[in-house]
């Protein structure tokens, strides 16, 4: 079964009869699978069959807009890497405009979606790192409601998310108190270009007038189940003037936390050596812009 409703109503309806308690057909109990860009579902069809229902969102344009308010940055499920890209949006985005940059083909990035990255909740889901040190909120809609989550609870594990069966993703909500300062992002992976990431760092600062880092935040992905903040880090960024030695702080004990794995791109070790590396790199990137 496949429908593409033009209306938001339409498809949290859509959405709510697959998880009413008695479906009046066998097929209305099967869940949806939602389609957004498509570039998660029709690949994964090489190797399965296309799912029985799909729930084509294309046609919601009132997912594909960004906008903002006095308190908040809202980006709609719709939203494209290369809308991202192309947004007006204050320093603190670059890191995530960077990760939209390294986000496949321009092909890719002109049809798939960072909504649909983060339901992806893939370990190497480029998108996160960067919304993780923007302190970003997950906005669930269904018939029932809204209700907002941080990215850190929406985001479970590998292929897991919080979102139930009835709830469509319908925006990232950035509070404006954490859009502040600048940002930058570096992914590194075999080869340059359309690569899974081994390790990848997104990293804001904000500072005084003095020079003095106000506000800290880095990330790491790919070297975990979900990417992490960096919190032991970025406390000890705080009150450090802002130069080019910021990458001197950084240690082994900063990323005790992480879990990286062995597979065919990289071994875990390597990985967390590549992640130190790219820690310092990003610091001393914007350790220079700033000053």
């Amino acid at each position: 079964m496949y429908a593409q409703p033009d209306d938001l109503d339409d498809a949290l309806r859509l959405l709510q009869d697959s998880n009413s308690i008695q479906p009046k057909t066998a097929e209305m109990a099967v869940p949806w699978t939602i389609l957004a860009g498509g570039t998660d579902v029709y690949p994964s069809s090489y190797e399965k069959s296309m799912p029985r229902r799909i729930l084509d969102l294309h046609l919601l344009h009132e997912l594909k807009h960004i906008g903002q308010n006095a308190s908040r940055i809202r980006i709609g499920a719709g939203v494209t890497w290369s809308d991202l890209i192309q947004a007006e949006l204050p320093p603190a985005f670059d890191a995530l405009k960077l990760a939209a940059r390294e986000v496949g083909s321009v092909q890719i990035q002109n049809q798939g979606t960072l909504v649909g990255n983060l339901c992806n909740a893939s370990p190497a889901a480029d998108g996160v790192p960067p919304l993780l040190v923007l302190n970003a909120m997950v906005e669930l809609t269904s018939i029932r409601g809204i209700r907002t989550l941080p990215l850190t609870e929406f985001i479970l594990g590998n292929r897991l998310t919080a979102r139930q069966q009835d709830e469509l993703v319908t925006a990232i909500v950035i509070p404006k108190e954490f859009a502040s300062g600048h940002s930058s992002f570096v992914k590194l992976g075999a080869r340059k270009y359309l690569i899974i990431s081994i390790s990848m760092v997104a990293a804001r600062l904000a500072c005084d007038e003095e020079g003095l880092i106000t506000d800290a935040a880095v990330s790491v992905g790919s070297c975990s189940l979900v990417a992490q903040r960096l919190t032991a880090l970025e406390r000890q960024l705080i009150s450090q003037r802002v130069d080019d030695n910021l990458a001197a702080l950084v240690s082994v004990a900063h990323i005790d936390s992480l879990a990286p794995i062995d597979d065919v791109r990289s071994t875990a070790h390597y990985r967390k050596q590549a992640s130190i590396e790219l820690i310092q790199r990003t610091l001393t990137s914007l350790g220079k812009s700033l000053s």
